[in-house]
């Protein structure tokens, strides 16, 4: 008896979707890891160093996790009220949080304690970070300051107070240890300069703005605010380069990718959106819930999202190892072991290696089909695109179905939910140029069977209007494309006449001055 075959899958590109590099680079990601946290996830960052751990700044916590755990490593709970901006220091030894009580708070990450505390703020400090050098900390409040401390002495060094509402980003400089940037809700962005005491440098971005970033070379600055991620050149005094609104809700952070230079923004409309060297967007990640924080780890290995329903997102990219260790075990076959009394026999030079079938794992459409049950398979097939919004599967169990001959008996003896969805179905993609031809197969079965009865329920006549008059219309635009067709087939057609006709009456010029010139 031969086997069963599992209906293939057939994969169809998207309209208009092009397949580039990028999108094979960022597709190449596994499915997301969902960590549940505390609260709202509001910071991610990663330490530079390897193994490149990363602090997850949640409710009142923060804490560090490996690269590969799903449980945190360390936790820091020292907090009274709600914690912010948890950050790294460049070794990876130190970790500075701000919060709710405006107190900032240094922790040592091997012994797990609090080293030092800031106090000086009267509100709520939100972005806190390292200076490039390590031994200051920078600091953001919603009094309206940013304070420059002394990690060593507990001392603040500096105070600016030139915004005029909560500041809730600070990006460090890496190359001087005396610059930094900061991002307000009073819609602008400076550059201060520790050395002169006041900024140097101001940009209005027009939004509140939730975050700022540097890249490497200093030279480039991202600030992201309302729905607009802006490019600004440093170089030439703060010049706005490019201005992006890709988002459809507010941008609430961003990062860089180290190894591509890609640029990552994560918004409030649940999407991460990937940007090239040209600022066009290459990909796109969707999450289940709106999103605060966003990393990628230095060598582009974790990208981990952070959402308001205090889940975690980590997304782990395939290595090189996996995929060849998987090329190796297909083409070496199955191990060989046989394990007797407590020792290994490798296999001798004339033994014979019986391979024991693989269990098939069929899915339920295919399980149906292969007990000849075909309505039920056709109900399995529509359940799974209601799950997913993908009709690939449905389309092609009815495709298997009419090959087989059992498409009009799986459509048979319906009733008027099991029929509403099938036209459901055929109204959202027979018009679609890669599902019409086997969907306009189940049309034609659908009004045979049920011609005499659709009277009798009001839901599937009106159904069936819509998609009567849906082919209508397509049928006229095809109609009207052809003969958009036949006056552009007729166009071409006298241009190529008219140029053969004035290639023949032209005299032999070139002959003849030849000729003229020997």
């Amino acid at each position: 008896m031969a086997s069963f075959k599992p209906t293939r899958i057939q994969t169809y590109p998207k309209l208009g979707e092009k397949v580039t590099e990028d999108t094979l680079y960022w597709k190449s990601y596994k499915p997301a890891l969902q960590i549940k946290e505390f609260g709202a996830v509001t910071k991610i960052e990663f330490s530079s160093l390897p193994p490149h751990n990363y602090a997850v700044t949640a409710s009142t916590r923060i804490h560090v996790y490996g690269p590969h755990s799903q449980e945190p490593t360390r936790s820091f709970t020292r907090f009274r009220d709600t914690a912010y901006g948890g950050s790294f220091r460049g070794d990876g030894k130190l970790l500075v949080a701000g919060s709710e009580d405006g107190i900032i708070r240094l922790f040592d990450i091997k012994s797990l304690g609090a080293l030092r505390q800031f106090t000086g703020h009267s509100k709520a400090v939100h972005a806190t970070s390292f200076l490039s050098d390590g031994f200051r900390v920078v600091s953001g409040s919603d009094d309206l300051s940013c304070r420059v401390w002394d990690v060593a002495s507990s001392v603040e060094l500096s105070s600016f107070t030139e915004h005029t509402d909560y500041i809730r980003a600070v990006a460090p400089s890496k190359l001087n240890p005396d610059l930094f940037v900061t991002g307000s809700y009073d819609h602008t962005v400076k550059v201060f300069d520790v050395r002169t005491g006041s900024s140097v440098m101001t940009m209005q971005h027009g939004h509140p703005v939730e975050c700022v970033l540097l890249y490497p070379s200093d030279a480039l600055l991202v600030s992201t605010g309302g729905r607009y991620v802006k490019i600004w050149d440093l170089l030439k005094g703060g010049q706005q380069l490019v201005s992006l609104k890709n988002h459809h809700k507010t941008v609430t952070c961003a990062c860089l990718s180290s190894t591509s230079n890609k640029l990552l923004t994560g918004s409030l409309d649940r999407h991460v959106k990937v940007y090239n060297s040209s600022y066009k967007v290459v990909h796109n990640f969707d999450c289940a819930a709106s999103i605060l924080s966003l990393a990628i780890a230095p060598n582009d290995s974790i990208v981990a999202v952070g959402m308001t329903n205090g889940v975690l997102s980590v997304r782990h990219k395939k290595q090189k190892e996996e995929k060849e260790m998987l090329t190796d075990r297909r083409r070496r076959g199955p191990a060989y072991r046989v394990n007797v009394k407590g020792k290994n026999f490798g296999p001798k030079q004339y033994d014979f290696l019986v391979n024991k079938p693989a269990k098939q794992h069929l899915q339920k459409h295919d399980k149906q089909l292969k007990s000849f049950e075909v309505s039920k398979a056709l109900d399995s097939a529509l359940e799974a695109w209601k799950r997913s919004s993908k009709p690939e599967v449905a389309v092609v169990v009815m495709m298997e179905l009419n090959r087989r001959g059992t498409l009009k008996n799986a459509l048979a003896g319906r009733d008027e939910a099991s029929l509403a969805r099938i036209l459901d179905f055929l109204l959202k993609y027979i018009t679609d140029p890669r599902f019409s031809r086997p969907l306009l197969t189940v049309g034609d079965i659908v009004l045979d069977l049920y011609q005499q009865v659709i009277p009798q329920s009001p839901v599937v006549e009106r159904l069936l209007q819509r998609l009567l008059e849906l082919l209508g219309r397509e049928a006229e635009l095809q109609q009207e494309f052809l003969q958009v067709l036949g006056i552009l087939d007729t166009l071409f057609a006298s241009l190529n006449l008219r140029k053969d006709v004035a290639t023949l009456a032209a005299p032999p010029v070139a002959q003849g001055s030849q000729l003229q010139a020997a």
